[in-house]
């Protein structure tokens, strides 16, 4: 009974450190992959130390069970003929023996706590672990690659996605906290697609600590809250079924059926207003958010064949000294905006040099503020709702971009490495790069994702790039520095064109046509990344030291 007591004193302390432990000081880690790898290593760590808790409790309870087996041979026999046994006075003498020193032996034993070292290395380890904005994030991810990607609830809790390596299927538990998480947010439709999911995995004889009444009782009220009232009641019975004493559920039986009495005397007017309002969402124009979704997932490309036997690849040098010798593979991959890629343009070597330097210093990615034009910390969103920032000059909401990613930047100082990196952009686009900013390194977290931005700043923001000093942001140069397995492309949707990811390539555009007005059709966005880990990095050039490079004209259209 003692050892028994003892087991579970070491399993509660074990589950209360996992319960009370504090927010890591570090958090953010759902927006960076390169930065999540360390957890990994974290978390073997941890079991090592845990598994070498569980060899010392087994030979400790080995111990015990020798020691156990050994009197329940020795007293069985005795206490057929006690007297007889005792008799004996060798027999007399251990059981003197025994109660007096050996059983305070096996009480210490018992009482040994081996658990020491498992619990100060937790104790050390948890100061890094994620806390709950990055598992919320983590779960808000998932939620953001169904809708992108359009996938079942089924195929991401089984694991099957393309380009995976690695599956790790998702339990009813697992299941249930994403349908959580999302009713937490009032997002009742991702709720009932997984609180529907958890059903069906527990109706196939999954285990789980979660019972089929809590999931019915989340997944009627979902339903109910985007008016499918009938099957939020008809499984509202069922969980009464289940457990008829159901307080909250009694009532809704009878509220349900009011509404849905009340929906059937309004049926034939919602039909008709139904219909009016199909008929309105025909003649809408596609929205931004529908038109990104859809190139994420390389539909609705606009390139007809003939536009694209206008695109070609060449050798090319800019006639620069040093690529006349070796010069650049280039190729077209788009029109308008023009859209080039340069292949094999940066080396393995300088990839993982740029990623060393880079990982100690992600920090959330930085956006241009549409208001003040100060570069700041990006915030994620944590609903499909668009997220709005206040201005602080009209006091009026303008729309937020949403980024999920962490970044740094670095200097041509920090390494020689970058300033040869710097030098082949100057020379294969011949613009200045003394003003441009520093080269900035993106690594994309779990769904991540950069929504449709403008790089240049537009005429509605007078004071965008105002701190640097150089103008408005003429070109961007990004470099793909890995491969993703699925999903992360670069997307422009006002013009319907796709750029995937391709490590060792880097593309370049103008933002800017040479009157300086901005070019509206550059808005982009990067796709959430489905599958793998995505490396990027960008130069944004200014206008300062551009005008003998790129002169400017008079005219607006000129490109």
């Amino acid at each position: 009974m003692r050892l028994r007591m003892q087991g579970c004193s070491v399993c509660c302390f074990v589950l209360m450190l996992f319960q009370l432990r504090p927010a890591s000081a570090y958090g953010d880690f759902f927006t960076s992959i390169g930065q999540m790898t360390d957890l990994l290593y974290t978390e073997k760590d941890l079991v090592t130390s845990l598994k070498d808790y569980i060899q010392a409790e087994e030979s400790k309870l080995e111990q015990v069970k020798r020691w156990a087996e050994m009197l329940d041979s020795l007293t069985t026999t005795a206490t057929q003929d006690p007297e007889g046994f005792l008799g004996h006075p060798v027999n007399a003498f251990k059981l003197m023996k025994r109660l007096n020193t050996e059983w305070g032996n096996v009480e210490s034993l018992v009482l040994k706590d081996t658990s020491n070292g498992f619990i100060s290395n937790l104790t050390v380890q948890r100061q890094y672990f994620p806390g709950d904005e990055d598992q919320i994030g983590a779960a808000k991810a998932l939620l953001r690659l169904q809708d992108t990607y359009k996938l079942e609830s089924n195929t991401i809790s089984v694991g099957n996605l393309p380009g995976v390596r690695y599956k790790n299927p998702m339990t009813v538990d697992d299941c249930f906290e994403l349908g959580k998480v999302a009713y937490t947010d009032a997002d009742y439709y991702h709720t009932q697609l997984w609180m529907s999911q958890a059903l069906r995995q527990l109706e196939q004889g999954e285990e789980s600590s979660v019972d089929k009444v809590t999931i019915l009782d989340y997944l009627s009220y979902s339903l109910y809250q985007q008016g499918t009232v009938q099957k939020a009641l008809d499984y509202t019975k069922l969980l009464l079924q289940l457990d008829p004493d159901h307080q909250r559920a009694k009532g809704n039986v009878q509220y349900f059926e009011v509404q849905l009495e009340k929906q059937r005397q309004i049926e034939e007017g919602t039909m008709q207003k139904d219909e009016a309002e199909a008929k309105k969402d025909e003649m809408d124009p596609v929205p931004e958010r529908k038109k990104y979704e859809q190139l994420c997932r390389g539909e609705g490309v606009k390139m007809t064949n003939r536009r694209r036997s206008r695109l070609f690849c060449r050798y090319f040098h800019n006639n620069h000294p040093f690529f006349l010798v070796g010069p650049k593979k280039q190729e077209d991959e788009w029109d308008r905006p023009y859209i080039v890629r340069y292949h094999d343009i940066i080396s393995h070597r300088e990839i993982e040099k740029v990623k060393e330097l880079a990982k100690p210093r992600l920090r959330r990615a930085t956006i241009s503020n549409p208001v003040t034009g100060v570069l700041e910390t990006a915030h994620y969103r944590i609903s499909k709702r668009r997220a709005t920032v206040h201005d602080p000059k009209t006091g009026k909401l303008t729309t937020a971009q949403y980024r999920v990613s962490k970044s740094a930047w670095l200097t041509e100082f920090e390494h020689p490495m970058i300033r040869t990196l710097n030098e082949r952009i100057e020379a294969l686009t011949g613009l200045e790069m003394d003003t441009a900013e520093e080269l900035q390194v993106a690594n994309y977290g779990v769904g991540g994702q950069y929504e449709p931005h403008f790089d240049f700043g537009r005429k509605d923001e007078p004071d965008a790039f105002k701190e640097l000093g150089t103008g408005n942001r003429i070109a961007t140069w990004l470099f793909y520095m890995s491969d993703v397995a699925a999903g992360g492309a670069t997307v422009f949707p006002d013009v319907g064109a796709v750029v995937w990811p391709k490590k060792g390539t880097a593309v370049f555009w103008y933002n800017l046509f040479p009157s300086g007005e901005g070019d509206y059709s550059t808005r982009h966005a990067a796709c959430p990344v489905l599958v793998g880990n995505k490396w990027v990095s960008n130069k944004w050039i200014h206008e300062r030291g551009q005008e003998f490079r790129r002169p400017c004209t008079l005219r607006e259209e000129d490109r």
